[in-house]
């Protein structure tokens, strides 16, 4: 519960978006601007020539919102090497008034990425890069003397910070290794594969971030858990709200506020972004039952039972 309290909890929507969706993303982001929501995220898979740019389309919709926080979740980042993307984050950052956060992963499907012209890494080394480019946005963020840096997959010269922060940095985490690493250097984690807080994945990972945190002389509850969560939202409650597995399939709107409370006040989570359950495009109703009924009812009932 800790972890929730020391913080506001979040709501978001996310999107796998192919370019022939552009006009009904920025609509259904304009939505949840409107309704409330905290942020929307989009998926990076540049190897894929349909899908809209992931930080093209942040930068287009944030010019076109107010409030909304945008991110990549998450970022290839073998194909955005950590320099370029310090500038790219703490420029949208600047633009949008600090509505941006940084999704950081370690980069899954090699065999496509190497296939954009990029070196194959191990998966150790590509989470020693993963820790390093965090470390090198922070450094090159927030201001101060030039940074020469001297890493394993990274070095930089006598390069100027930018004269604005660093968003916070959620990953997307999976191996006990990487996982530590976001103990140490990040300031949140997105489970994989849409795990929950009741799944053996968050069971068996969130130890591991927290340890390393404590070693390296942080707060755990000071890094979030956001839980990408697909789901139905019906408008009749379910008989059943998980399948056999026990993942959630979603329910009605008084189904999903039950379980999303429960997921704050006794799981400690701290943030939820919502997914289609087919894995396409978010449609218009169900995004508006989640920012207009659903968010503000959680927000309520949190508050009420944490007051």
């Amino acid at each position: 519960m800790d972890s929730a309290l020391a913080q506001d909890v979040v709501f978001g929507f996310g999107a796998h978006s192919v370019i022939d969706d552009a006009a009904a993303l920025l609509r259904m982001a304009q939505q949840a601007d409107r309704d409330g929501l905290d942020h929307f995220s989009l998926s990076d898979h540049p190897y894929l020539g349909e899908r809209l740019d992931a930080y093209a389309a942040i930068g287009f919709i944030l010019g076109r919102t107010e409030r909304i926080t945008g991110f990549a979740n998450v970022s290839n980042l073998p194909t955005r090497p950590a320099p370029m993307l310090a500038r790219t984050v703490t420029s949208l950052s600047a633009l949008s008034g600090g509505r941006v956060i940084l999704g950081m992963g370690a980069g899954g499907l090699w065999d496509r990425i190497s296939d954009m012209g990029v070196p194959k890494l191990s998966p150790g080394e590509a989470v020693d890069a993963f820790e390093e480019a965090i470390v090198l946005v922070k450094k090159l963020s927030g201001g101060g003397p030039p940074v020469t840096y001297r890493g394993a997959h990274y070095r930089v010269n006598e390069i100027a910070p930018a004269p604005v922060a660093a968003p916070p940095v959620w990953t997307g985490s999976v191996g006990p290794k990487s996982l530590a690493a976001t103990g140490r250097v990040a300031d949140g984690w997105i489970p994989g594969r849409a795990a929950d807080w009741r799944s053996e994945r968050y069971r068996t990972s969130r130890p591991v971030i927290d340890e390393a945190a404590e070693a390296a002389g942080r707060d755990p509850r000071e890094i979030r858990t956001v839980y990408n969560l697909p789901g139905r939202i019906t408008d009749r409650p379910l008989a059943a709200t998980r399948d056999r597995n026990g993942r959630w399939i979603g329910g009605s709107a008084d189904q999903w506020i039950d379980e999303l409370t429960e997921a704050v006040l006794e799981y400690g989570a701290s943030g939820f972004t919502l997914f289609s359950s087919g894995g396409g495009a978010q449609d218009l109703v169900s995004l508006a039952r989640w920012g207009q009924e659903i968010v503000p009812a959680v927000r309520e009932a949190v508050a009420k039972r944490t007051a």
